[in-house]
């Protein structure tokens, strides 16, 4: 069970249309995919998606920090040793989805070695997930039509909208054009993506009162540490930590300090087993949690879906597992099917991860290519 080699192949998939939202937007999955291989001929995958307007990371950078920096360290190390390789890829600073896929491609391996779902050892509580799907920047007509093909074709019927335009006023009679074509019973929510100010955010919500909103998610930045508290003290509704909460240690500081009181938890960013630690400490603090989306494609998706469905916390809420669904193509043999608004976490040894050769070989960017 030791670790001969890890893997790092970029590889681009178009967008049939970008999401667009306050903080950036994304045309193409210029992702990377992570494979771990061991001496016993066992070989696990994840996905890093790279995100420089959020994290820092590049393509290039996630390729470079585990081909220079985590894999000369890490090669030789049994995949049991998790805590030990943590502490390898801790010694350098903030790239977190090149640590996350390296992360999850270890439990992978477990999972095909051990001959168990990893959704099973890491809780094992549900078979799946209900989906929520997120609506980026559009008329609101446009995101109507968006929604209803979800519901209609896909039967999903949470919705996360993202808000964070000035003025506020699209983004309201967004939301406003949403309640009143998809009813009460379809349930709504909103990510600002630090797009509004404090005094913004709290105008828009006492706008939105009357929509039964259910989560409002980094409405402002942060780093208005006295504005954002003071927002938070007065915001009707759970407000969520997510681009401010990317290690357990920010989860920490925003839950203690007033400044969110829910997290969403991202595979992408951390994995599967800081996930679990941010879960743990959300779990013991009582802040409620989401399971987001880092704009993955089916590979990440699926990592998601895992953990998520493996925890009762993680399935009180939907998850945001569809996005996928804007993509082109992508690389799994086995397509991800999300039926009656639920997506199952696969019930087979590893992750569920059977890459297409032929589609690798075609959207990889490397020299192999």
């Amino acid at each position: 069970m030791k670790i001969i080699s890890i893997e790092a192949i970029p590889f681009a998939i178009p967008y049939v249309k970008p999401l667009r939202f306050a903080s950036g937007e994304v045309h193409t999955a210029s992702h990377v995919l992570v494979s771990v291989r061991t001496d016993d001929g066992i070989v696990g995958f994840a996905e890093a998606p790279a995100r420089p307007f959020t994290y820092g990371e590049t393509q290039e950078s996630i390729v470079a920090a585990i081909e220079t920096l985590f894999a000369p360290q890490i090669t030789g190390m049994s995949v049991l040793d998790r805590e030990s390789v943590h502490a390898v890829m801790d010694r350098t600073i903030g790239n977190p989805t090149a640590k996350s896929a390296v992360d999850m491609a270890i439990w992978d391996v477990i999972g095909k070695t051990l001959g168990q779902p990893v959704t099973a050892l890491l809780g094992g509580f549900s078979d799946g997930m209900r989906v929520s799907h997120m609506l980026g920047f559009a008329e609101p007509a446009k995101m109507v039509a968006e929604a209803e093909r979800m519901r209609d074709s896909y039967g999903i019927t949470t919705f996360k909208v993202k808000v964070g335009r000035r003025p506020f006023g699209l983004d309201v009679a967004v939301c406003r054009a949403l309640r009143e074509d998809l009813g009460p019973d379809t349930e709504l929510y909103v990510d600002g993506n630090r797009g509004w100010t404090p005094s913004e955010s709290l105008r828009a919500l006492n706008a939105m009162a009357d929509l039964d909103l259910t989560l409002a998610e980094e409405l402002c930045p942060a780093d208005n540490v006295l504005g954002r508290k003071w927002l938070v003290e007065r915001c009707p509704i759970p407000f969520v930590a997510d681009e401010s909460a990317t290690n357990p240690g920010e989860v920490t500081r925003e839950l203690l300090s007033g400044a969110a009181n829910a997290v969403s938890i991202k595979t992408a960013r951390t994995g599967f087993s800081h996930s679990q630690r941010v879960l743990f400490q959300c779990d013991g603090l009582g802040a409620e949690v989401v399971m987001g989306n880092q704009i993955d494609g089916q590979l990440g998706t699926l990592c998601t879906v895992t953990f998520g469905a493996a925890f009762q916390s993680t399935t009180r809420r939907a998850g945001e597992l569809s996005n996928f669904l804007d993509m082109s193509d992508d690389l799994l043999a086995d397509p991800l099917e999300i039926v009656d608004g639920r997506l199952a976490a696969r019930q087979v040894p590893g992750i569920g991860i059977d890459i297409d050769p032929e589609k690798l070989a075609k959207y990889r960017l490397d020299v192999n290519n």
